[in-house]
């Protein structure tokens, strides 16, 4: 009897996939190079599931229904590009391969078009909610080989988590690179959430001087309210959680973040576009900074800043606190959904945004009850520029306003650092502002470039030069945008 779907790649993600599909009536093969993890997964979690171990990338295709279907759970990069060359003549034409791994959109893109030329298909998938989410149902954004939807659905959609109503956290992305693009989105707005609720720890800690249990019961509060999500859930049980002498362990752990760059792209993918991803790249800058530990020791006895004092209401400040945490969020969604508007434009993708936000609703890290409203929004308007402008967000973010501002003003008062909230907070005012101080950028880079500028009293697309020194010439710069 010949298996649904194999799968290469049996760590923690790939053996509670395989798990996953098993329990859903999949059949499962599965090859890895270690022969040591095919036989300890084999004769251990899988054993007496419909689940086989192959010695070989032959053996594992041999061993497929056709069209073969075949996910890939490995490193990024190389180690792909390696697999789907030893798996090529392997192949017949419409089998299907499918990446799982945290690739770059860009190489997904590639490899598409790569495969296609060979008379393969291709799908680049993001798959988020790690090792539990694997296990129990994860969100999968799949995309790349249209043609090749069809025969991969009923399997990624019977193991995808599921919202409330059954439906699946799992539909087709679109061509190309759009699956693992949504995905590295995605990665970024997690970034964006972690730091905006670090922040927020930050601020209870050295400001309020509550201790670990104290904030336990903010956050669990919070998870019960319009800030429930699976980041501040686990936030709450992380400030609960004792050492083995019985004192937080919090406390105990290093202050000094890792990341494994796809935050980074989501970044650089925000330059090429032109897209304003403040809040996401404060994000990245401020694991970056974390990183500068012995640096950071050594400066903290030299650099002085305020004392820190809270002479206000802790409770008033605590419910603040909770509202910017809120608006901050708004703000993170609205940056990283202009930023996929701005890529289905350049690569012509039609991007369901609203269906993207059900796919986050479960199974994902950044699941949280507030994707239920991006959705609404997009059901209300698919064609919305920004979040922002939402009726539901609109007064939300209005409603918050004040708080918002009164928590970035005491964390700068008070020298606490929170580059999350208070970009978000100046992305907030510049949006809103028609005439931003960029007219004098331009008579800046006029007067030392000649790079032009237009006129409030002209046309649009009419561009003008100043001597306005009186001894350069009339010669202007070509006008470009980068």
């Amino acid at each position: 009897m010949k298996s649904d779907i194999g799968l290469i790649g049996i760590g923690v993600m790939g053996e509670n996939l395989a798990l996953n599909m098993e329990s859903k009536g999949v059949s499962v093969s599965v090859y890895d190079i270690s022969s040591e993890k095919i036989n300890k997964f084999i004769s251990g979690r899988a054993k007496k599931k419909n689940i086989e171990g192959l010695c070989s990338a032959k053996d594992l295709v041999d061993s497929l229904k056709t069209p073969r279907k075949i996910m890939l759970m490995v490193q990024a990069g190389k180690t792909v590009d390696d697999i789907i060359e030893t798996l090529i003549p392997l192949l017949n034409k419409g089998d299907i391969i499918i990446d799982g791994g945290n690739t770059h959109f860009p190489d997904t893109t590639r490899r598409t078009k790569y495969l296609e030329s060979k008379g393969l298909l291709y799908i680049g998938t993001g798959i988020s909610g790690g090792e539990e989410g694997a296990l129990k149902g994860p969100s999968i954004m799949p995309g790349g080989s249209k043609a090749a939807w069809e025969s991969v659905k009923p399997i990624l959609q019977a193991i995808a988590a599921k919202v409330e109503d059954g439906t699946p956290c799992c539909d087709w992305i679109g061509e190309d690179g759009a699956g693992h693009f949504v995905k590295m989105v995605h990665n970024g707005i997690e970034y964006g959430d972690m730091q905006l609720i670090c922040e927020a720890y930050h601020l209870m800690k050295d400001l309020l001087a509550m201790s670990p249990d104290e904030m336990h019961l903010v956050f669990k509060e919070w998870s019960q309210g319009e800030l429930k999500s699976y980041l501040i859930e686990i936030t709450r049980d992380i400030l609960a959680f004792k050492d083995e002498d019985g004192l937080p362990l919090i406390d105990k752990i290093l202050d000094k973040a890792g990341q494994k760059g796809t935050g980074k792209w989501t970044v650089i993918s925000s330059l090429d576009s032109g897209v304003p991803l403040t809040l996401i790249t404060e994000s990245v800058f401020a694991r970056i900074l974390s990183s500068l530990k012995e640096e950071r020791t050594a400066a903290s006895k030299v650099l002085l800043g305020p004392k820190t004092e809270f002479m206000g209401d802790k409770k008033e400040f605590l419910q603040d606190l909770g509202k910017a945490l809120y608006a901050a969020k708004i703000i993170s969604y609205t940056q990283g959904y202009q930023l996929m508007s701005a890529a289905a434009k350049q690569y012509c993708w039609n991007l369901n945004y609203g269906g993207i936000a059900l796919m986050w609703r479960g199974g994902c890290i950044i699941r949280s009850v507030f994707l239920g409203k991006i959705k609404e929004a997009f059901d209300n308007n698919p064609q919305l520029s920004n979040l922002l402008l939402d009726p539901f967000f609109n007064e939300k973010i209005s409603s918050c306003q004040q708080s918002f501002r009164n928590v970035v003003s005491q964390a700068v008062l008070n020298g606490i650092p929170v580059p999350a909230l208070s970009s978000a907070l100046s992305y907030f005012d510049g949006y809103r502002t028609e005439c931003l101080p960029a007219n004098l950028l331009q008579a800046q880079r006029d007067y030392f470039g000649a790079h032009q500028y237009e006129r409030v009293d002209r046309r649009g697309g009419e561009y003008f030069h100043t001597n306005w020194t009186g001894h350069g010439g009339e010669t202007a710069s070509t006008v470009y945008s980068v």
